[in-house]
């Protein structure tokens, strides 16, 4: 457990920010180029800390769905590795926090990421109709829906902006588990512990329409059940 795993995952993040930046302000930053970026940095971080990646269910994922994804969040590695394991355009909505770090966050706004400002019901019903927009242009959106990473490993309440996305997109919800990356970095820490076997499995899609938003909390319920049963803890 060192610092300089945790200087080179800064690195590896560095390489494909300062270019995206770039081209962002140059309005030369394609999506093609986005998700090659985000698959090299995603891979790269994993096998720079020396993480074993196993990835089930991919039968699961459709060809050329917009999907919501959702999953458990256990660490800052859930990023990449979500990156690897989920096939096609992926971008994923983001604390507004990460936006205000200098070159970093114009970088993800560059790439599409979505920006949500959970204490600002005017912000929040902006980055819904971002994400909105990437569901109908065919990209998987990806969302936390505990908000924040579990400090204990268990899976946390759900909160709801990622429900109202997949219902005001029509678009279903594919489950995804997460574990692993807690073992390289603890969501109490910033030091990387190298070497450890991170599992994904990407679950059956539940189909959001069919619930409507009248059945919305049941909608909540069912997606938790799903994904707490898969972390085996019902």
């Amino acid at each position: 457990m060192t610092v300089f795993d945790t200087l080179r995952a800064v690195g590896i993040t560095a390489k494909i920010t300062f270019p995206t930046f770039a081209d962002g302000l140059t309005n030369s930053l394609s999506p093609d180029d986005v998700d090659a970026r985000l698959r090299w940095w995603g891979q790269n971080m994993l096998r720079r800390a020396g993480a074993e990646i196993h990835v089930r269910g991919l039968e699961n994922v459709p060809d050329g769905e917009p999907l919501v994804v959702m999953s458990n969040h256990r660490s800052y590695y859930d990023v990449p590795s979500v990156y690897c394991a989920v096939p096609g355009r992926i971008r994923m909505v983001a604390k507004k926090e990460l936006f205000r770090v200098p070159l970093f966050g114009s970088a993800m706004l560059a790439a599409g990421f979505i920006k949500v400002d959970r204490g600002k019901r005017e912000k929040a019903i902006e980055s819904l109709r971002a994400s909105k927009d990437l569901l109908q242009g065919g990209t998987r959106v990806w969302i936390a829906p505990e908000g924040t990473r579990s400090k204990t490993g268990r899976l946390g309440e759900f909160k709801s902006g990622g429900f109202h996305i997949a219902l005001d997109a029509n678009a279903r919800i594919l489950p995804m588990t997460i574990t692993g990356t807690e073992q390289l970095l603890a969501p109490d820490s910033l030091i990387v512990s190298p070497g450890a076997r991170v599992e994904i499995t990407l679950l059956p899609p539940i189909d959001a329409p069919s619930y409507g938003q009248a059945r919305r909390k049941e909608l909540m319920r069912d997606v938790r059940d799903v994904i707490a049963s898969s972390l085996g803890e019902r």
